[in-house]
């Protein structure tokens, strides 16, 4: 097997610890790692199989004759924004979680089990989807391959993890050092900033996103989208109305089928998706599948993901393993 020189950007973040872990974890065939962090970080060791790894800093010169076949980005937008490019011209193949690159034209936003096939030989980037928008498009990507939808409203309920290291420092010690507010024993109807119309960046990410992903840019959408004092796996609410008649059991068959998705949906044993019970696993789980009775063909689905593993991290490295097969 083939092995590549791989870098990870961001490699001492709350995402990138993640995406050396799903590396291991998936065997990917890594020649060399090289672990690229700021300034402020680096000198630090980090373990990789059995190795310590020390962080370089990140600048202009870290692509440059470096012998570098991949690269995972995971340090916000603004490293995104100005190190992606140079990591091309210098030959280097990328996969970016962070949004900057999501929504251009000439960059694919991929979710593997949904439009792998958007990936070539000839690809040099491609953007890893907004956490809460990867467990959505899951769900609803069967259904949208089977009926003709008209209106989609997301209610996300997102974990305190979404917001990195300080948001989870804020929740276990009851500060606000990230945010405004307080998010112990609180909920905050605010995640990102807000816009010009009124939503906030992470609600049109979801809504953007979701019709790029399905490659339909008519489909009707709105979010709102909150940050709930839960430590780790996002929570979604999603009300999908269609243009026929449905029956339930063919609703919960083609969710099962779907790659990626695991259905629960117990009522009567009180089963159901949980953000407990997500963690640490790569399955968008989805229950709660029943009928809206407030219009004539509404549907009601609830779907939890682990958002730092396949909302992130996972994500990312099956990306990075398509980018390097082509």
């Amino acid at each position: 097997m083939k092995e590549f020189n791989v870098a990870v950007v961001g490699a001492t973040g709350l995402v990138g610890r993640k995406i050396l872990e799903i590396l291991d974890e998936r065997n990917f065939p890594i020649k060399n790692l090289r672990a690229l962090a700021s300034e402020k970080s680096a000198g630090n060791k980090i373990k990789f199989r059995g190795e310590d790894i020390t962080v370089e800093k990140l600048d202009e010169n870290s692509f440059s004759n470096k012998d570098i076949d991949l690269a995972l980005f995971s340090a916000g937008g603004a490293v995104s924004e100005k190190y992606i490019p140079i990591a091309i011209k210098n030959g280097v193949k990328c996969v970016d979680n962070s949004s900057f690159f999501r929504m251009h034209n000439d960059v694919i936003l991929v979710v593997p089990e949904i439009n792998k096939d958007k990936i070539t030989k000839d690809t040099m980037l491609i953007a890893n989807p907004n956490c809460s928008t990867i467990q959505s498009v899951l769900a609803l990507k069967p259904i949208f391959d089977n009926f003709n939808i008209k209106r989609i409203v997301y209610n996300t309920y997102q974990a305190v993890s979404g917001g990195g290291e300080r948001a989870l420092e804020d929740l276990y010690n009851k500060t606000n050092y990230k945010w405004k507010y307080k998010i112990f024993n609180n909920v905050l109807p605010q995640i990102d900033d807000f816009t010009e119309n009124g939503y906030t960046k992470e609600e049109m990410k979801m809504i953007n996103e979701t019709r790029k992903i399905l490659g339909d840019d008519s489909l009707k959408i709105t979010a709102t989208t909150a940050r709930v004092p839960v430590e780790n796996s996002h929570a979604i609410s999603i009300n999908i109305e269609i243009d026929k008649d449905f029956d339930l059991d063919y609703i919960k068959k083609i969710l099962e089928n779907q790659e990626g998705v695991k259905v629960v949906d117990d009522i009567e044993n009180e089963l159901y998706p949980l953000p407990t019970e997500a963690t640490g696993y790569d399955d968008v789980f989805v229950g709660r599948i029943r009928r809206d009775y407030s219009l004539e063909y509404g549907l009601n689905l609830w779907c939890v993901a682990d958002n730092i593993r396949k909302g992130a991290a996972t994500n990312a490295v099956e990306n990075a393993e398509l980018l390097m097969e082509v």
